[in-house]
């Protein structure tokens, strides 16, 4: 049975997490019973009990034949609330609206989960809007500049050995082809990703130095076909000036204010 902190870990708990996880990573493919027994390798019944609970609670939904399910409402709330709590996200939200403003284009935060970024943040380009926000949705870290430009921080020891998922043509699968990559971005102090993680986008990310080593990261992405040398030249001025912004603002380590782990 797996610890954590010298505790052991609750079954039960554990599998209502991987539930949940499971039911919000499928997005908009709602899964049926038997799918989600085998998923999670539990018996039917027992996985049956535990949806039910969970929908009785507000944490999963059904259809109206009862056999399809999906993530509830109360997951939006609850991750509602960790974004309204967090000091660094509501430190960050007005210079995310500054930086889309003075540049016209999309401006991101992030936060790094694992081999992973979670979007904490995101303001919109009045240019190029998407259909769904990025917000509370995960992508692999070494695809996009928000997610190299905090692997960045860390020792390249740190990495998995690949071969890495691939989003675009673009995208490094091998090891040695981020590692090369990951000494550019402290080279030049931030990351860039050319149609890496979507093909027709580009973005510069800039880790958020006021943890070490950074968790959290800005980016802008732009359109391929907006995208000059003298724009690109524009997007890094404004967004080194908005890091630092952020990063004279961040609250130091008095002040009473909750520090979170992660």
């Amino acid at each position: 049975m797996s610890e954590t902190g010298g505790v052991r870990e609750v079954k039960s708990a554990a599998r209502t997490v991987e539930l949940l996880e499971l039911l919000a990573a499928r997005g908009d493919r709602p899964a049926r019973l038997q799918e989600l027994a085998d998923e999670l390798e539990v018996p039917r019944s027992s996985m049956y009990a535990l949806l039910q609970t969970l929908i009785s609670r507000g944490w999963v939904r059904t259809d109206v034949t009862g056999s399809l399910y999906g993530i509830g409402i109360h997951a939006l709330l609850t991750g509602t609330s960790y974004l309204d709590s967090d000091p660094r996200v509501r430190l960050v939200r007005p210079y995310l609206d500054e930086a889309s403003q003075a540049l016209g284009e999309t401006i991101h935060m992030a936060r790094l989960d694992g081999r992973d970024v979670a979007y904490l943040a995101t303001r919109e380009s009045h240019e190029y809007l998407r259909t769904i926000s990025r917000v509370g949705r995960r992508l692999p870290a070494h695809v996009g500049a928000l997610g190299k430009a905090l692997l960045a921080e860390r020792p390249d020891g740190d990495l998995p050995e690949g071969p890495y998922r691939a989003l675009t043509p673009n995208t490094r699968t091998s090891r040695e082809a981020l590692v090369a990559d990951l000494a550019g971005v402290r080279a030049r102090g931030w990351s860039i990703d050319r149609e890496e993680g979507v093909l027709g986008i580009v973005g510069f990310g800039f880790a958020l130095r006021y943890d070490t080593p950074a968790q959290d990261a800005i980016s802008c992405s732009v359109p391929v076909a907006r995208l000059s040398a003298a724009h690109e030249e524009r997007i890094v001025a404004v967004m080194r000036e908005t890091r630092a912004k952020i990063e004279a603002r961040a609250p130091g380590g008095g002040g009473g204010s909750v520090h979170w782990r992660s």
